[in-house]
């Protein structure tokens, strides 16, 4: 409660009009994660517009890929706020970021921070909101910043006393007060430490504590790395709970350790479990959904795992190092790949089903079956697969990687393939250009010229999406080399209309024309109209850029049309505002202003729902309105616009202030 009211004081302390920002600092397991989000959940009510939480990974090891660049929980804060696209460049998603954030009632939580600078980019852009980070190290650069400085230290005896007994075994702790004083100080009075003393206490229920103390005492490391960072208390309380374990949940416990993932779901442990896999005593272990349970029901219990939300755990950053080592020692070569194969299986099996439920024509390319009996988690809607995706797009990765540092190749680009939703939905873009820079390795040194054509085309996109034209426009040039040389028209389609696209957004307008009507012949000879239409539509933007508004008005309504019958609600609503857009300048105000109004509708719907294109098309409107001397709708329309634009584009909101100054 101390801490509490100390929280609650500094925070108090802050001048009205000054940035608030809260560190909190302290040993590995003193529970600093903890407070703050305790006192955050007590405070939800000062902060109406939500809470935002982050790891920073402030101390992952360079295999699990080194603390979290501050460009990445951008990108990933960004979204959770509603951004439909976020800029390639760190400078770009700071000024989004804070553009976004501008008076909002926000917490943001920054968990195990590295240093000041990973910090300073995701600080808010008002003092309306607030931000707290946890960190083992004090961050006092941050002081420049504003920020009040909390250090939480150990427990009193008395409460680490008072938590083994609630902890478990009150009784026993009561009855031996004197062995509970040397338990606790023999975990250094740390709340994980201690936790881990108490589940061994529920355990063993008929151990007294005498006899725990005895046990921590004989294995206790040296005092010097104890007053350094706690974590030889540490290694002496997990080594004990490990060795309490039952033997099913010892094994997933180190199994676990060997994955390349932070978040794990029954399923996937069901899946490293394997079907009558064999433990290191020789004897065999139940492995099914249910026997998987019971097992990380006994690692809660334990407190070795929590539980992040339903059916996700994570380990402890203190407890993961030592379920690695622990899988290290014990099981052996064959085990470990084993192991590491199952995982991958599991991905590449769920993620294919998660792509079937959010972009089933995608699903072209044929799929190698598991080289082990695995179930993917079930997913029954957009929702749980898009959810699914973002989840586990940390540990999608590191199976990337993974495959392609074990030699996996086809695992490795079909995976890549696979998480085509997770791209397309959630925009990673640094992620995007990684994946497909390593499938394609893959993909070539596997020899499938299916899967090297479609990391080409897909990483395009993903290379256009970061700005990174030049990259792309090769990409797709091999792509196209490749495409013909195999006869396969569809991909010969998607590079020219790709390459198109490349030319128009570089305002070489002809060229960008060339290659959207040698797209529309070849996707039209093949009787692929979605295709056809999509090429239509980028026709039409490339004559409304050069001010054809009669063929631009010819190409988008036949577009619109095709894109309707279709069901493709979301591309049918963004020919129809582009349709709008282009009657208004081509003065049929009348019929534009009612296809603007149409659009607009359905992308406040669910199936086309768009922040993005809800302000452009409230922008064109208020044009609309200019040029026909309605200056008040023109304001209200501006003004909408505007207000989307800045949770969405600074750029685009500041131009739209510049116009509205003018007046």
């Amino acid at each position: 409660m101390d801490d509490v009211r100390a929280l609650d004081a500094l925070l108090a302390e802050r001048p009205a009009q000054s940035p608030r920002l809260l560190v909190v600092s302290g040993f590995p397991g003193i529970g600093k994660t903890t407070l703050a989000s305790r006192w955050l959940h007590e405070n939800a009510d000062s902060f109406p517009d939500g809470q935002l939480y982050a790891d920073l990974g402030g101390h992952a090891t360079e295999e699990d890929g080194g603390p979290v660049p501050a460009s990445t929980v951008l990108e990933g804060f960004l979204y959770a706020l509603g951004a439909p696209s976020v800029p390639a460049d760190t400078a770009q998603r700071i000024a989004l970021w804070r553009s976004l954030t501008s008076g909002l009632r926000l917490a943001v939580l920054l968990d195990n921070a590295f240093t000041a600078a990973q910090v300073r980019p995701l600080l808010l852009g008002a003092p309306t909101g607030l931000t707290v980070v946890t960190s083992r190290n004090h961050l006092t650069g941050l002081l420049a910043e504003g920020a009040a400085i909390h250090r939480l230290g150990a427990l009193t005896p008395e409460s680490a006393v008072e938590l083994l007994a609630v902890g478990g075994g009150g009784g026993r702790v009561a009855q031996d007060p004197a062995a509970a004083r040397e338990v606790v100080a023999l975990c250094a009075c740390l709340p994980l430490a201690v936790c881990l003393a108490a589940a061994q206490l529920v355990l063993r229920p008929h151990r007294s504590v005498s006899a725990l103390a005895e046990s921590l005492s004989q294995d206790q490391g040296s005092l010097d790395a104890l007053r350094i960072d706690g974590e030889a208390v540490m290694r002496s309380a997990l080594d004990m709970s490990y060795g309490l374990l039952p033997r099913d949940s010892a094994t997933l416990y180190r199994r676990m350790g060997l994955l390349p993932t932070d978040r794990y779901d029954l399923f996937m442990l069901t899946a490293i479990g394997g079907d009558g896999a064999t433990a290191t005593d020789g004897t065999t272990c139940t492995t099914g959904t249910d026997a998987v349970d019971i097992a990380v029901g006994a690692l809660l219990e334990a407190n070795l795992l929590e539980e992040t939300s339903p059916g996700i755990y994570r380990f402890h950053d203190l407890v993961r190092p030592h379920a690695r080592r622990r899988g290290d020692a014990e099981e052996s070569t064959s085990q470990r790949e084993r192991v590491l194969r199952r995982f991958v299986d599991w991905c590449l099996s769920t993620a294919t089903a998660a792509e079937g439920i959010l972009t089933p024509s995608h699903r072209t390319l044929a799929r190698e079956r598991p080289s082990s009996p695995v179930l993917p988690t079930p997913l029954a809607d957009p929702a749980e697969a898009l959810a699914w995706f973002d989840t586990h797009r940390n540990g999608l990765m590191s199976a990337v990687r993974h495959c392609a540092g074990a030699g996996w190749h086809s695992s490795c680009w079909q995976l890549v393939d696979a998480m085509w939703p997770l791209f397309l939905r959630l925009r990673p873009s640094e992620m995007w250009v990684e994946a497909h820079l390593t499938g394609l390795s893959a993909a070539r040194a596997s020899g499938s010229r299916a899967g090297e054509g479609r990391m080409l085309t897909s990483g395009a996109i993903g290379l256009r999406n970061a700005g990174r034209y030049t990259e792309a426009a090769d990409w797709y040039v091999q792509a196209l080399e490749h495409a013909t040389s195999d006869g396969d028209v569809r991909q010969q389609a998607q590079a020219v209309n790709g390459l198109g696209h490349i030319r128009l957004l570089t305002s070489r307008f002809d060229e960008a024309r060339e290659h959207f009507e040698r797209a529309l012949r070849l996707r039209e000879s093949i009787g692929y109209r979605r295709g056809a239409a999509l090429s239509r539509r980028r026709l039409g933007e490339t004559a409304l850029a050069t001010g054809d508004h009669r063929t631009a008005a010819r190409h988008l309504t036949r577009a619109f049309s095709e894109l309707d019958s279709q069901g493709e609600g979301y591309e049918a609503a963004r020919a129809l505002a582009l349709l709008g857009h282009v009657l208004i300048c081509d003065g049929d105000h009348e019929t534009g202003t009612r296809r603007l109004r149409e659009a607009l509708e359905m992308f406040r719907g669910p199936d086309a729902r768009s922040g993005h294109w809800q302000a452009r098309s409230l922008e064109w409107l208020g044009q609309a309105a200019q040029l026909r001397g309605d200056l008040e709708e023109a304001r209200r329309c501006y003004e909408a616009a505007q207000d989307l634009f800045r949770r969405l584009n600074p750029a685009d909101a500041q131009r739209l202030d510049d116009r509205l100054r003018q007046w």
